[in-house]
C-alpha cells in the first residue's frame, strides 16, 4: 500500500497517493471523514499522570503519562528521592534504573513492558559499565536502546534516561535482523502492536563493529543498518514516522544528502537532527526512530507556512499518535527575511513553541495533546528560564520530558545587526 502526505488547510484535507508533494495528485479523496477523525482530541480520561512517591521533578514536567497502551517516561537522572548521587558510575545507573523502574511500576506495568530507551552519558567511558548494570535490569527480551553523549543534564546527573513501555505484552515482539550482535544489551527493533521502536544504528559492521574510514560511507552504513531491522519486520523506509539523527563533529557533511535519497521527497518522517558530544565506540553517526507497520495509519502532515522538504515532515501521524520534528525559534517568512530575532532564551522558547503550535493546528490537535518533549539546551544554566516560559503553555497538565545540553555553550553573539543564534530546541509526541 502507498504510503500517504497531507497538508491540512480549513476545510479540506488533500491525500496524495505514493506521489511527491507538489505533484498533482491522480485523484482527491473525500476528505471529510479523515479530516474530522484527525482533528478529535482524546477525551482527557484517555491520558493520566503517573507520578510515584517521592520528590517532585525539578522543571514543569510529569514523571509518566499514560496514554492508551503506552507510557512515556521522563527523562530519569541518577539523583535518588533525597536528592543524594551515589559515589559511582554502577551505583548511578543503578540509581537511575531504579528511577525509571517507580514510575513505570507506578502504571501497573514491569520493566519488561519497557519497548524503548535512550540514555544519555556526560561520560561515554561509562558506557561499559552501564551495559552491565542494564543486563541486571532487562535479562531477557531488552529494549530497543539507543545511547549517546552529552555535555551537561539538569542537576548535573551523569546518566539520564527516558523510555517508553507498551501495556500488551502479548502484542511486544523483539525484531532481530541476521547479524545482529547476539549479546547486545539492546534489542535491535521492538514491535510494541503496530509501531516499531529502533535501536541505534551505527555506522559500523554489525558483525565486528568496524568504523569505515570514510564519514560518508558512515552515513550510508548506519542507514543501511537501520534498513536490515526494518527489513526484519516486514518494513522499509516508507514506514518510517519519526528519526533522531545523533552526530558528532566528525560527521559527514553529505548526510542530509545520503539521507534524502531514502525517502519520498515531502514525505520523510519528522526529525529531530542533534549534534551530540560523542557516541558509542567512537562512530560519528547514529540512527534512532520510530516505525509504523500499516501504511494505512501514516500520514504526514505540513503547515501552509512550510515548504516541503527532502530531509523532514514537520509531523507525522502513526496511526492516533503523533510525532513533531524538533522546531527552534527560527521565525518562518521570505527567505531575506527568515532567521532567529530573539536573544534571550525566554523569547526563543516563545517562538519555537509559536512554530510547535503550527504543526498541532493543522492536524486539529492543540497542546493539551502533548504526552512527551525533548527539550535540547544551549545552556543546562538556562534550565530555570526556559522552565518558567516552558510552563506557561500546559496549565492542564505537564507532558513528560527529557532535558540536555548536548554540546558546551556557544558564544552568544548576533550574526548580524538583529539575528542570533538558536539557544534551545524542542521537539515532541502528541496523541489524538
Amino acid at each position: 500500500m502507498p504510503t500517504r502526505t497531507a497538508r491540512l488547510v480549513p476545510g479540506l484535507l488533500v491525500t496524495l497517493m505514493g506521489t511527491a508533494v507538489g505533484k498533482l495528485p491522480p485523484r482527491l479523496v473525500d476528505p471529510i471523514p479523515l479530516l474530522i477523525a484527525a482533528a478529535q482530541p482524546a477525551p482527557a480520561a484517555q491520558r493520566r499522570v503517573i507520578a510515584p512517591p517521592g520528590p517532585k521533578p525539578v522543571g514543569p514536567y510529569s514523571p509518566g503519562i499514560m496514554a492508551g497502551d503506552f507510557l512515556y517516561v521522563s527523562g530519569q537522572g541518577a539523583r535518588d528521592r533525597d536528592g543524594r548521587l551515589p559515589d559511582t558510575v554502577e551505583a548511578q545507573v543503578r540509581q537511575t534504573l531504579d528511577n525509571v523502574k517507580g514510575i513505570v511500576e507506578a502504571a501497573g506495568l514491569t520493566l519488561e513492558h519497557v519497548v524503548y530507551t535512550q540514555v544519555y552519558l556526560s561520560n561515554m567511558s561509562s558506557s561499559d559499565t552501564m551495559d552491565r548494570i542494564w543486563r541486571e535490569f532487562f535479562p531477557k527480551q531488552a529494549p530497543a536502546r539507543a545511547v549517546l553523549g552529552v555535555h551537561r543534564m539538569p542537576t548535573d546527573t551523569p546518566v539520564e534516561i527516558s523510555a517508553v513501555a507498551f501495556r500488551d505484552l502479548s502484542r511486544r515482539k523483539p525484531i532481530v535482523p541476521a547479524g545482529y550482535r547476539a549479546n547486545s544489551p539492546a534489542t535491535a527493533g521492538v514491535m510494541a502492536g503496530d509501531r516499531l521502536y529502533l535501536s541505534g544504528s551505527f555506522g559500523a559492521d554489525l558483525e565486528t563493529g568496524s568504523v569505515p574510514a570514510d564519514s560518508a560511507a558512515q552515513v550510508q552504513l548506519a542507514l543501511d543498518n537501520m534498513k536490515r531491522t526494518l527489513d526484519a519486520a516486514g518494513m522499509d523506509f516508507r514506514h518510517v514516522v519519526f528519526v533522531n539523527p545523533y552526530l558528532t563533529d566528525q560527521a559527514s557533511g553529505q548526510m542530509n544528502a545520503i539521507y534524502a535519497k531514502q525517502f519520498e521527497f515531502g514525505n520523510t518522517p519528522a526529525r529531530a537532527t542533534i549534534r551530540v558530544a560523542s557516541l558509542p565506540g567512537g562512530n560519528t553517526i547514529e540512527f534512532t526512530g520510530v516505525a509504523v507497520a500499516d501504511l494505512s495509519k501514516r500520514l504526514a502532515v505540513r503547515p501552509k507556512n512550510m515548504r516541503p522538504s527532502a530531509t523532514a515532515s514537520p509531523c507525522v501521524f502513526a496511526d492516533d499518535t503523533y510525532f513533531c520534528s524538533a522546531k527552534g525559534p527560527f521565525t518562518p517568512g521570505p527567505d531575506k527575511v527568515q532567521g532567529i530575532y530573539a536573544a534571550t532564551v525566554e523569547a526563543q522558547v516563545r517562538q519555537t513553541m509559536r512554530n510547535l503550535l503550527d504543526g498541532l493546528e493543522e492536524a486539529g490537535l492543540t497542546l493539551a495533546n502533548v504526552v512527551a518533549t525533548n527539550v535540547y539546551l544551549d545552556d543546562i544554566d538556562d534550565f530555570p528560564r526556559m522552565n518558567r516560559v516552558y510552563a506557561q503553555y500546559f496549565p492542564e497538565m505537564f507532558p513528560t520530558r527529557t532535558t540536555i545540553a548536548t554540546l558546551p555553550p556557544i558564544e552568544r553573539k548576533p550574526v548580524n545587526e538583529d539575528v542570533y543564534p538558536g539557544l534551545e530546541q524542542i521537539s515532541l509526541v502528541a496523541v489524538k
